[in-house]
C-alpha cells in the first residue's frame, strides 16, 4: 500500500531538496522505498535520506560484490563510503554519508 498523499508530497519535497540532479530512474526508486510500509514511521526527510543511501549504496557502488567476497556488511558499507558521496555530489546532493555515520 503506498503513502498517503500528503506524506507522498513530502516524500517528494524531501526528495527534490536532498537530491536536485539525480536521474529520474533513480529518483523514482528512492521515492517508491521511502513511502514504503517500513519507512512509514519515520520523517519523510530521514525515510527519503535512508532510501538514497539504500539505493545508492546497492545500485551504484561495488557493495554487492564486496558482500559476495564475503565481506561484512559494515565493512562493506565502510569501503563503499567515498563511492557513494562521489555519485551523492554529482547528483548535487545537500548532505553526504559520514564515515561514522549509523544508519
Amino acid at each position: 500500500m503506498s503513502a498517503p498523499t500528503g506524506r507522498r508530497r513530502a516524500i517528494a519535497k524531501a526528495l527534490t531538496a536532498l537530491l536536485p540532479l539525480a536521474p529520474y530512474a533513480d529518483m523514482e526508486k528512492i521515492r517508491a522505498d521511502a513511502g514504503s510500509v517500513h519507512m512509514k514511521t519515520l520523517p519523510p526527510t530521514i525515510a527519503v535520506w535512508l532510501a538514497t543511501i539504500a539505493h545508492v549504496r546497492h545500485v551504484h557502488t561495488d557493495y554487492e560484490k564486496l558482500l559476495a567476497e564475503g565481506y561484512d556488511r559494515d565493512s562493506a558499507r565502510f569501503f563503499v563510503i567515498e563511492q557513494t558521496n562521489i555519485v551523492l555530489t554529482r547528483w548535487r546532493a545537500t548532505r553526504l554519508l559520514g564515515a561514522d555515520e549509523e544508519e
